[in-house]
């Protein structure tokens, strides 16, 4: 079980903000711009080791990816085109805002067991092969296996609550973490924690499908 499982509820959070973009005309391809800005954005000021303002950003950029659908549905706007490229976003997001944290140089690994830079750079590639990784068995799932249906535009599958740490728990850990003063701590959880749910997900693959 993860928070992805859950989203339905979260999307009616974010009803009210979607009905400004419909009133202002923005476009639902436009709104997934602008969430993908904001990640890269917030990919700068972790660079830079402005922890606090870049999770701002960061949320900032997760409530703009609910809100992109759910305009697109609202709309009647909903396209193929348009829930690629919103997963193509979400996963240069997801790359960039990690790798801020490496450029940034803060110790991650070596705060704890001295030792070369390398450490930490080697524990920033985990982390951000182990996000992408996570997510990326989803879409094989569906090329491979053949799900095909859908549901408020999302392909429904049987992944959608296996594995405990998906995306939103990997952008909830690393923003709470930048806004605390601890997204080296944040770095480590991912990185532990998105691999460890990949493989949750394969071994659930080999049970039912090999």
């Amino acid at each position: 079980m993860n928070i992805t499982a859950f989203r339905y509820r979260f999307i009616g959070y974010v009803e009210p903000l979607s009905g400004i973009f419909l009133k202002l005309g923005i476009s639902p391809n436009m709104i997934t711009v602008l969430s993908l800005l904001a990640g890269v954005a917030c990919a700068v000021c972790y660079a830079m080791s402005a922890f606090l303002p870049g999770s701002i950003l960061l949320f900032i950029s997760a409530i703009l990816d609910l809100v992109d659908g759910t305009v697109a549905r609202r709309s009647g706007r909903e396209t193929r085109f348009g829930a690629v490229f919103d997963w193509i976003a979400d996963k240069y997001t997801d790359a960039v805002v990690i790798i801020g944290v490496g450029i940034s140089a803060i110790p991650i690994i070596t705060r704890i067991f001295p030792g070369p830079s390398t450490w930490d750079f080697a524990i920033v590639a985990l982390a951000v092969t182990g996000s992408l990784m996570n997510t990326f068995i989803k879409p094989v799932t569906y090329a491979e296996i053949g799900f095909t249906e859908r549901r408020d535009g999302k392909i429904e599958d049987p992944l959608e609550g296996v594995g405990f740490f998906g995306r939103p728990e990997t952008l909830l850990i690393l923003g709470l973490g930048g806004l605390v003063g601890y997204i080296w701590v944040s770095v480590i959880i991912i990185a532990v924690c998105t691999n460890l749910s990949a493989l949750e997900r394969i071994i659930y693959l080999y049970r039912r499908y090999s």
